[in-house]
């Protein structure tokens, strides 16, 4: 697990600042504040989508709000309680689908494709986001609340539906990770995975044996014509997904 992962900072402090109410905080000796904590935490989510993880420091984040550098320490301790509100902050942001008559297995997609849709968006997430440790804070509740609800009627104990969530968001992180690794090769190497394969193409084929290799050769060649790539991350999350709500399936039949 990262460095930079949740629940690395004191629980006490962070809990409190996760479920602070600004309008009951005590006067403070000395000039007013002139930023409030959520600007403070907004100018580090700006910095973390637009330059990525190692943007955020304390001190860019004091450079961007307008404050000093020691200042910024007055808002919040330090980096890892920052990125714990960075994160709650997010996931309190989510848009919320109405479950109402929706099946279990569309509502299970909704929740995919809601977590797909916040990690693409803030692709630091995939390397702070843990979900033994995640900040406690509304963000995290409220969402946890209503994925949870996803699983109303499907005759899974308490145990069970909390492994069933864990399950699939652990599928969307996993997958969300391997399509930013996948991003990030073709921008390092300024090269599509076509441009790429056909520039080994003369080398692949001297080595890769179809005697030696006769089905890595067969599904590799089937594989990459059919998706125009060795993988894509399209197909992987319809299959993935697809099989990920199947084994869950299995589970819940066996409660009906």
């Amino acid at each position: 697990m990262s460095g930079n992962s949740t629940g690395r900072g004191e629980p006490s402090r962070t809990l409190e600042l996760l479920w602070s109410d600004p309008a009951d905080a005590p006067r403070r000796k000395g000039p007013a504040r002139s930023v409030t904590l959520q600007q403070v935490v907004d100018a580090a989510l700006q910095l973390a989508d637009e330059q990525g993880l190692a943007a955020v420091t304390m001190r860019a984040v004091a450079e961007k709000v307008g404050v000093s550098a020691m200042s910024v320490y007055t808002y919040v301790p330090g980096k890892p309680e920052l990125l714990d509100l960075m994160v709650d902050a997010c996931y309190l942001r989510m848009t919320r689908t109405s479950w109402g008559r929706l099946g279990w297995r569309k509502r299970l997609v909704a929740i995919a494709d809601a977590n797909r849709g916040l990690l693409v968006a803030h692709a630091w997430l995939t390397e702070v986001a843990a979900l033994s440790r995640p900040p406690l804070g509304p963000g995290v509740m409220a969402k946890y609340e209503h994925e949870l609800a996803a699983f109303d009627g499907t005759g899974l104990c308490d145990v069970d539906i909390d492994a069933a969530l864990a399950h699939l968001l652990g599928f969307v992180q996993s997958h969300c990770r391997s399509a930013h690794d996948a991003a990030r090769s073709t921008t390092d190497s300024a090269m599509s995975d076509a441009e790429w394969w056909e520039a080994n193409q003369a080398v692949l084929a001297r080595v890769f044996d179809p005697e030696t290799y006769p089905r890595a050769v067969r599904i590799g060649a089937a594989a990459g014509e059919a998706q125009g790539s060795a993988w894509t991350a399209d197909r992987a999350w319809e299959f993935g997904l697809a099989r990920t709500l199947d084994g869950l399936a299995a589970l819940i039949n066996d409660q009906s």
